[in-house]
């Protein structure tokens, strides 16, 4: 095998992701397991499931990981990597311990993972790394031989998770009526965390306000403004925003709130708005529910023309991205010199997270980092 489509030492990839209910039934237990250990009540956390049974009780996010293994699996065969790949969640089935299980049956021994978060920040990366480390210490204890397992670097800037994105922003511009359409204000979304969370997101040499977590998302968000004013001629103003808010009232979170910036935009006379889901891989509960359905009916109410576009979800110069990074990061364990493939100004992410990157609140093992138990 010619080493530009040698995986070694890889012999599996798992993708990692957050997973969500299959149906009514499925949400209260969901949602038990998201919140476990900070004493909600069964009541609150049927209040908070109600955007799930508008979907049915289904989170769309289990079906677009199916769809991004299809084209990762279509992807590597077209490309002649032998890899499988497989496929655990942290919240629900298939749940991740039950996959490495399954993986070292297979005999399997060194894992590249590649998580559904493309950014720093310790509910992005850590918590996963953290996940990973809980499970491996439960199927330690099984006695099972622990497979050494390597987080696959943040993807944010890659132009595989960027050219799809800026592709769907100019396919929404084109939605909009010509009357509005030059003066769009592209409004770039992403998950809203305490600030707390996010000053200390990424390498402790990037702490500071607003850490990576921000730093990373304004890049993309520059990079993708900028391509749209080559493609079209046309500048378009912009901003950064957040959405999906879930912390206590009284604990400052990242802002301002879609909605609010909606309502903002609506007062200084905007003709048009294009959301643009930058910090979500798919079109999953938080775009669906958050944007497609409480952001565009307050758009609705105040009367602003909006449009929403295209996450990156399964596209296939996505899947093509991520072989390109396990093949990158497999020729570096090989002890190879590799060019990074990255857009913007930050350039490429680490492959190992240094010790202090993305800390909790809690001292906790996490796998695949500077600071991992297992080697």
């Amino acid at each position: 095998m010619s080493d530009e489509h040698d995986p070694a030492p890889y012999d599996a990839l798992l993708l990692l992701s957050f997973g969500g209910p299959e149906g009514p039934d499925d949400v209260v237990p969901f949602l038990e397991n998201v919140t476990r250990g900070r004493g909600i009540p069964k009541e609150r956390l049927k209040e908070v499931g109600q955007h799930y049974f508008l979907f049915g009780g289904v989170s769309p996010i289990n079906d677009q990981n199916r769809a991004l293994l299809d084209a990762l699996r279509a992807d590597f065969a077209e490309a002649g990597l032998d890899l499988p790949v497989y496929w655990g969640n942290r919240n629900w089935a298939p749940y991740l311990t039950d996959t490495l299980r399954e993986m070292i049956t297979d005999g399997r021994r060194h894992i590249a993972v590649l998580a559904t978060s493309a950014y720093a920040s310790y509910s992005g990366c850590r918590q996963y790394r953290e996940n990973l480390a809980d499970s491996l210490a439960e199927l330690e204890a099984e006695g099972l031989p622990l497979p050494r397992i390597d987080k696959l670097r943040h993807y944010f800037n890659h132009p595989g998770f960027v050219r799809p994105m800026i592709e769907g922003v100019l396919a929404s511009l084109d939605g909009l009526d010509a009357s509005v359409r030059d003066g769009a204000h592209l409004a770039f979304t992403t998950h809203s965390i305490p600030d707390s969370a996010a000053d200390t997101s990424g390498p402790a040499s990037e702490h500071g306000e607003g850490g990576a977590y921000v730093k990373q998302h304004l890049d993309v968000a520059r990079l993708i403004a900028d391509a749209v004013r080559e493609e079209t001629g046309v500048e378009h103003p912009w901003q950064l925003v957040y959405q999906s808010r879930s912390g206590a009232p009284h604990m400052p979170w990242l802002e301002p709130d879609i909605c609010d910036h909606l309502e903002a935009l609506h007062g200084a006379g905007t003709p048009a708005v294009v959301m643009v889901p930058i910090g979500f891989v798919s079109d999953h509960m938080e775009v669906r529910y958050d944007l497609d359905t409480e952001a565009t009916a307050k758009a609705a109410e105040l009367g602003l023309p909006v449009r929403r576009s295209a996450t990156v979800g399964a596209d296939p110069r996505f899947a093509a991205a991520v072989r390109e990074m396990i093949l990158e990061r497999a020729a570096s364990e090989r002890g190879q010199r590799v060019e990074r493939c990255a857009l913007g100004t930050l350039g490429a992410s680490h492959d190992l997270c240094p010790i202090g990157c993305c800390p909790g609140r809690t001292e906790r093992p996490a796998a695949a980092g500077a600071d991992s138990p297992y080697a």
